[in-house]
């Protein structure tokens, strides 16, 4: 019984880490409407208006897909190191970069 009870436990707990690491979490309408102007301005100057790509890679669902969403939060607070990309770290928090990298992976409507 108590194998079953820890087994249980551990389920609900990975099922709980995973829905988290989806995040339910979304910003406030006009803190979205921010976020993708910032997106299409800001990096969208390096990544191209359509985020087709420019000075810096695309940004298209097809050419992030097989990047794991952490690694583009993590390139979005933290920058490249020996490229132009900038840490962002300063203007978001790790949910709202979340939130974009999301976002960017299921495409960004024109």
């Amino acid at each position: 019984m108590k194998t079953i009870n820890r087994m249980l436990l551990a389920t609900l707990l990975l099922i709980s880490a995973v829905a988290q690491a989806d995040g339910p979490w979304s910003p406030e309408p006009q803190r979205q409407a921010e976020l993708i102007h910032l997106l299409r301005q800001d990096c969208g100057a390096c990544h191209g208006m359509r985020l087709l790509g420019g000075l810096g890679p695309a940004l298209t669902p097809q050419s992030l897909n097989a990047k794991p969403r952490e690694f583009l939060v993590t390139t979005i607070l933290e920058g490249r190191a020996g490229t132009p990309m900038p840490p962002w770290k300063p203007f978001l928090t790790r949910d709202e970069a979340t939130w974009l990298a999301t976002r960017l992976k299921q495409g960004i409507p024109e």
